[in-house]
């Protein structure tokens, strides 16, 4: 059990990386070009749009085929993703960098799909301590590792050029990609019935609202941090590649130190009468974090410092939604049934997939039309929505 949790980690964390740095590339490379923040975050349509088909359909070709396949499936669409954007520069244009962006969507939810899924059948069923902290453990991770990949982006445009960068990236991942063939279990998550196609949306009442709370919670993170924070810091606070490809780099790798430590910072886990995560806990965590996009959208009206202001309304909003983010991990990994688990997963990750392209599309506008502050008010009402959504979500005693 160990070990194989240690294989699809370890699978996870190299894609993630490869994601995060060709994100900031994409978006550190084009706004050098001189593409306005529309047109960028048009450069990210075709990633989150496909990951929104790809995690609902995904969910069941991983219990009809096995969550190796779909995994290993994910690594192999990353590589020639990759590879797509080694052709002359006078070739790079839109339409084709978001073709290749729409199969590394297809390979990023394909991966994370078959990651989350997998620790729900890892772990005994009576076992949520565990759980909480396998899941935790494995989003935190990946979060830190996706901002080590906004660094590693950064920096790896900044020494090798886009090309380089890419080639480099796509020659790393293969070689994972032939490590997993080997080691991963070829049965994982197959389920004992071949689901019909119709079952790909969820009948449970617990995963619709969850997964709409989902939704809104990525699209309020992302209204204003895909295009609208980095453009602002390289822009408007006249930031170089690297100073933006760190910073982002740092402040996502510290959200996801959060979240590995989530059960440990909520005080739950294994211990008589402590309290697991419910819908009582999501809806408060969404409440608190309504509060910070809106501070931190009226205190940039004032005359104080534009650059201490983001920074520090960053920091603490980091730290909050990180709390939300894990909790929902859980939440769905243990609101799944353990037959077909990838089809709730794939239909959770789904939403999610959906509010990243509500929020991509909604940052290049608003950032263009409106500017950052109108970035930050949209966030604080959708997590106001998420926060409504959360109060139907089922509720449990302490356990004991």
């Amino acid at each position: 059990m160990t070990q194989q949790y240690a294989i699809i980690t370890g699978n996870y964390w190299a894609f993630t990386l490869t994601d995060g740095a060709l994100r900031m590339m994409v978006v550190l490379h084009f706004n050098q070009l001189g593409y306005s923040p529309l047109q960028i975050a048009l450069l990210f349509v075709f990633y989150e749009l496909f990951g929104v088909i790809t995690n609902l359909t995904g969910g069941w070709l991983g219990a009809r085929m096995g969550l190796n396949r779909t995994m290993n499936a994910g690594l192999v669409l990353q590589v020639i993703a990759l590879s797509m954007l080694l052709v002359p520069a006078t070739m790079l244009s839109v339409g084709w960098v978001m073709a290749a962006q729409a199969l590394s969507g297809i390979a990023k939810d394909l991966n994370k799909m078959s990651a989350k899924s997998a620790i729900k059948l890892l772990v005994p069923a009576n076992a949520q301590g565990m759980l909480y902290r396998w899941v935790a453990l494995l989003t935190g991770s990946k979060n830190a590792l996706k901002g080590a990949g906004f660094f590693l982006g950064g920096a790896l445009l900044t020494v090798l050029g886009f090309q380089g960068a890419a080639a480099s990236m796509a020659i790393s991942l293969l070689l994972v990609w032939l490590l997993s063939l080997m080691l991963l279990k070829t049965d994982l998550g197959k389920s004992k019935s071949k689901p019909k196609f119709s079952e790909l949306f969820s009948k449970s009442a617990a995963i619709n609202r969850l997964s709409l709370a989902r939704m809104l919670l990525f699209g309020a993170r992302d209204v204003w941090f895909v295009v609208a924070l980095p453009v602002f810091l390289s822009q408007t606070l006249g930031w170089d590649s690297w100073q933006t490809g760190g910073f982002l780099a740092g402040w996502i790798m510290a959200y996801g130190a959060v979240q590995a430590m989530a059960p440990r910072l909520q005080n739950l886990g294994s211990g008589s009468g402590q309290h697991y995560p419910d819908g009582r806990s999501a809806m408060r965590w969404a409440a608190l974090l309504t509060l910070i996009p809106a501070t931190i959208a009226v205190l940039l009206g004032t005359t104080l410092p534009a650059g201490a202001v983001l920074i520090g309304g960053l920091m603490i909003f980091g730290v909050v939604f990180a709390m939300n983010s894990a909790l929902h991990s859980f939440l769905i990994v243990s609101y799944a049934r353990d037959d077909g688990v990838s089809l709730d997963v794939g239909f959770y990750y789904m939403a999610n997939a959906m509010g990243r392209l509500i929020g991509t599309l909604l940052s290049g506008w608003l950032f263009q039309t409106a500017g950052l502050a109108a970035c930050l008010w949209v966030s604080a009402l959708f997590l106001l929505l998420t926060s409504v959504v959360s109060i139907g979500l089922p509720r449990h005693p302490p356990t004991s």
